[in-house]
C-alpha cells in the first residue's frame, strides 16, 4: 500500500495545480489503514477527492470518518440487487454489506449535518442484472443516495462473446460484427486526452500512463525516487504520447479501452 510519507510528498508537489483526485485503482481503498487520513490530508490541501468502493468495510466507525475527512464523492458499486445477479459479477462480495455500509454513510452525513460526500450507487449494467435497473433505481431512493448512475461494463476476451455482455445494445460497449465475433464500438482513432490530463499512480509508487494499464506494464518511472513533475516529461511519457498519436491500435492497453464510447447510460 502507498506509505503515508510518499502520499504526502506527491501531494505537497502537485496540490498547487492538482484538481482532482481518485483514490481507487484495481483495489479496495478502504484496504488501507490511514485511508481517511490520506483524504483529510488532501482536501485540508483544497484538492477535489473522489473514490469508489465495494462498500464492505464501511462499518460505523469507518463511515463517521469517511464524513470526517471531508470525502467530496463516494461511489458505491452495486451491481445486483439480489445476492445471485450481484455475485454474478462481483465473485465473493455480499449485497448485505453494501446496503449497510450505504445506510451508514447516509446516517453520519445527517447526523454530522455534511452536504459530503456526494454518494452514488454505481451499477455495471450485466447480461445477469439488466433486468434490475428499475429495481436498484428505487433502491437508491429508499437508502437516500444522492444519485443512481448506470454504467456499462468492460469485459474481457469479449471477441468471442461473453455471458456478461448484455442483451440491451446500449449498455453494451461492444458490438458484434459481420464475422460472428464481438468487437469495440468505438473506433481506435490516433488521440487520448488522457495522456496530457492524467495519470495513474500505483499502490507501490509507480507512474503509468491510464487506469487501462491494470498490470503497470508501460512504466514511466516511480516518485519513490523521482519528482511527478520530473516523470511527466521524461523520455518515457513522451515517446508513449508519440506512440498514442502515431498508432494508438498498436499499443495493447488500448485495445479494450472506452476512449469514444459512451460509458455512462
Amino acid at each position: 500500500m502507498l506509505e503515508q510519507d510518499t502520499f504526502h510528498k506527491i501531494i505537497d508537489e502537485l496540490a498547487p495545480d492538482l484538481s482532482y483526485l481518485l483514490f481507487y485503482f484495481q483495489g479496495e481503498p478502504y484496504l488501507h489503514p490511514q485511508f481517511n487520513e490520506l483524504v483529510k490530508y488532501a482536501t485540508d490541501k483544497g484538492v477535489y477527492t473522489a473514490t469508489s468502493t465495494n462498500a464492505h468495510f464501511l462499518d460505523d466507525k469507518n463511515a463517521r470518518a469517511t464524513v470526517e475527512s471531508g470525502l467530496d464523492r463516494l461511489i458505491v458499486s452495486i451491481d445486483g440487487t439480489t445476492q445471485e445477479s450481484y455475485e454474478s459479477y462481483r465473485i465473493g462480495g455480499q449485497l448485505e454489506k453494501v446496503i449497510t455500509g450505504t445506510k451508514n454513510i447516509i446516517k453520519w452525513k445527517k447526523q454530522l449535518k455534511s452536504s459530503t460526500p456526494h454518494v452514488i450507487f454505481q451499477f455495471l449494467v450485466v447480461k445477469p442484472n439488466e433486468h434490475q435497473i428499475e429495481e436498484v433505481e428505487n433502491l437508491g431512493k429508499e437508502l437516500g443516495v444522492d444519485e443512481v448512475r448506470l454504467k456499462t461494463a468492460q469485459i474481457y476476451d469479449f471477441e468471442k462473446g461473453s455471458p456478461l455482455i448484455p442483451t440491451i445494445d446500449k449498455f453494451s460497449r461492444y458490438a458484434k460484427g459481420d464475422n460472428g465475433e464481438y468487437q469495440l464500438k468505438n473506433s481506435l482513432s490516433n488521440e487520448c486526452w488522457k495522456l496530457w490530463h492524467s495519470s495513474v499512480i500505483t499502490w507501490d509508487g509507480r507512474v503509468v500512463p491510464c487506469c487501462f494499464d491494470k498490470d503497470a506494464s508501460h512504466q514511466m518511472g516511480s516518485v519513490a525516487n523521482a519528482s511527478f513533475r520530473s516523470l511527466w516529461t521524461n523520455p518515457s511519457y513522451m515517446n508513449f504520447r508519440s506512440a498514442i498519436l502515431n498508432s494508438r491500435s498498436s499499443i495493447d492497453i488500448c485495445k479494450n479501452c472506452t476512449e469514444g464510447t459512451k460509458v455512462w447510460t
